[in-house]
């Protein structure tokens, strides 16, 4: 790790707003992506007709990689900055990106929403927005994307600010804190250097915004908490679990527990990126090797903790969720499946305690009969088999999860209360 502060990004918006391709020209603009892989992408994306998607590409092609093969260095979605390095949540490209961003991995700090200069707020903007007020992401850059395509014109800008500030003010999101940018991904502007198409505008370019991001705290006060991701077995060493620490620290040595599987031991070995390292903190990406915890003692799911102070599992627990894309309605009963950290479990919504009015917060109504899209309620939700999930406001990495039906993110949501096992 360099001496830099790491934080995770979220890019967020509409899916047609250019979201590949800003993270593509931020990969590129910090030298994160060499040049020659930009030049490979554009020979591509010309042969293919689409001359100029390089950017996008990159990120697309990364995504496809991802999809076949799981890795546990996570580079090629990282830059840096002289202030921080930034670990992007998800690939923009990604087709789960709603999932992605609820779940463990990715409690990002910060977010920047891309809104098309040309097209405006779209639905999918509203929802990000939503998303990312719920899950409590702290301060939010608007990228004003494609001013190439209105000819840098900046009433065209001011009517894009506008209207994402009411967006904002409707979903309590403090504006104040709030930078809106000029910007064309697509041409470079105002994202490295300043556009001389925009002279109009004289705030801060992107980068300089980034760099100006609040400095998250790390979690390393809090219990040691590592969400498995895969589990492998590698001659000379064993059994090795692959995860992501999400808070505390992991030290060789320490007697850990895995929950809910109930099994633990000691930490022998901690690899990182090919090393071994004595300890990993918070964002580290890890291997480790626990004594007497054999392959088939745990699995993707698990969450590894202080064996004296194990990772809760819930009997039930309480949530405040938020229904995005429902067909119909949601009543007692209703059993999807909830994505918390790297675990996927059925849970039966038992109850459903208040109806939740999303712009104010304040309690709309009590006991009621159904929820559905739009509305903000507070559950009591039992999972079908062991699952380990923490209040968000003790441990907010493990507090948050995403509830999945049909095929599609329907809602989303964070822990309350735990009533534990």
């Amino acid at each position: 790790m360099s001496d830099e502060q790491h934080q995770n990004l979220a890019i967020i918006g509409h899916v047609d707003h250019g979201k590949s391709t800003l993270v593509g020209r931020l990969l590129y603009e910090t030298g994160s992506v060499p040049e020659h892989v930009i030049e490979q992408h554009k020979e591509e994306a010309e042969e293919k007709g689409k001359g100029g998607f390089e950017f996008a590409y990159v990120m697309d092609n990364l995504a496809e990689e991802r999809e076949r093969g799981v890795t546990i260095d996570i580079a090629h979605q990282e830059f840096s900055t002289d202030e921080y390095e930034f670990t992007i949540v998800d690939c923009p490209g990604h087709r789960d990106f709603v999932k992605n961003m609820i779940t463990g991995a990715s409690q990002a700090d910060n977010a920047v929403l891309v809104v098309a200069a040309d097209d405006g707020v779209q639905p999918q903007t509203q929802e990000h927005v939503f998303l990312a007020r719920t899950l409590g992401i702290g301060e939010l850059i608007v990228a004003v994307n494609k001013m190439d395509l209105v000819d840098y014109g900046e009433s065209e800008y001011k009517q894009v600010v506008e209207e994402v500030k009411d967006l904002l003010n409707q979903v309590r999101f403090d504006t104040e804190n709030a930078k809106f940018i000029p910007v064309s991904a697509f041409e470079g502007d105002n994202i490295a250097e300043e556009s001389e198409h925009t002279d109009w505008y004289d705030g801060e370019i992107l980068l300089e915004a980034l760099n100006d991001l609040p400095a998250p705290e790390p979690p390393t006060d809090a219990p040691l908490r590592l969400p498995i991701q895969d589990v492998y077995t590698i001659s000379g060493i064993g059994t090795v679990p692959v995860g992501r620490v999400e808070t505390g620290i992991l030290n060789t040595g320490d007697n850990v527990s895995f929950q809910p599987s109930d099994v633990s031991g000691e930490v022998k070995t901690v690899e990182m990126h090919h090393e071994e390292v004595p300890k990993a903190e918070p964002g580290d990406n890890v291997g480790f090797n626990v004594r007497g915890v054999g392959k088939d003692d745990i699995r993707r799911g698990d969450v590894c903790g202080p064996a004296d102070d194990p990772p809760s599992v819930a009997e039930t627990f309480q949530a405040q969720i938020v229904v995005m894309q429902h067909p119909s309605v949601i009543t007692e009963g209703y059993t999807p499946v909830f994505h918390a950290h790297t675990a996927q479990v059925a849970c039966t919504v038992e109850s459903l305690d208040q109806k939740i009015d999303p712009a104010s917060g304040e309690v709309a109504e009590e006991n009621p009969d159904f929820i559905q899209n739009g509305d903000a309620a507070v559950v009591t939700v039992r999972p079908q088999k062991p699952l380990s999930i923490e209040p968000s406001s003790e441990i907010p990495e493990l507090g948050s999860f995403a509830i999945r039906d049909m095929g599609q993110t329907i809602a989303a949501g964070k822990v309350l209360s735990v009533n534990e096992r």
